[in-house]
């Protein structure tokens, strides 16, 4: 066993996760092949780079996107999330989302809330800072106030060229005439 392969009392936990068939053989390689799962996503390497230690590249990953499928690695994190929280170790400050990683479509700049709404945020942000909520309000009140603010859409401008006059691509431009009053 390598010293980054799973232990004794870790595999004890997983193993009751990972299905077996109701009927043929029983997997004679299974903690195997999660080592070699494990190694794969740890190193980056590419799966016909698996060390021969966890098995037939191959077979590890056909392992993989079967447990993928059976949903096993998020049934897993549910019950050691419920096991930790049941011994009171769960802290969400474990918890961290990598900005790289995190993007948000262009539409989702702004937030539409209602004044009460924004009237909470204010007084969350003011106990979080520690300050009264008239000092955390004017600024945080102006920045969710503007997003809330419905947005103006744009409508597109048609410019007229030389050559759009004179008929060449594109519309023509309206006669000066045919809106303007006429001169009395």
């Amino acid at each position: 066993m390598a010293w980054d392969d799973v232990t004794d009392a870790e595999w004890e936990l997983i193993r009751p996760f990972l299905p077996v068939a109701a009927i043929g053989r029983l997997p004679r390689r299974l903690r195997d092949q999660l080592n070699g799962v494990i190694y794969h996503f740890r190193t980056g390497s590419q799966w016909r780079d698996l060390p021969e230690r966890y098995g037939n590249w191959n077979t590890v990953y056909k392992k993989f996107c079967a447990w993928r499928d059976a949903r096993v690695f998020q049934a897993l994190m549910d019950a050691l999330i419920a096991r930790a929280a049941a011994r009171g170790e769960t802290d969400l400050a474990l918890v961290a989302v990598d900005s790289a990683t995190v993007r948000a479509h262009q539409d989702a700049s702004g937030m539409a809330a209602p004044a009460a709404l924004i009237d909470a945020l204010v007084a969350a942000a003011a106990e979080e800072k520690g300050a009264s909520p008239d000092q955390v309000s004017n600024v945080y009140r102006r920045r969710l106030r503007a997003a809330a603010r419905p947005r103006r859409r744009l409508t597109r401008r048609v410019v007229y060229s030389a050559a759009s006059a004179a008929g060449v691509g594109g519309p023509a431009p309206p006669s000066p005439s045919s809106d303007a009053p006429e001169a009395g």
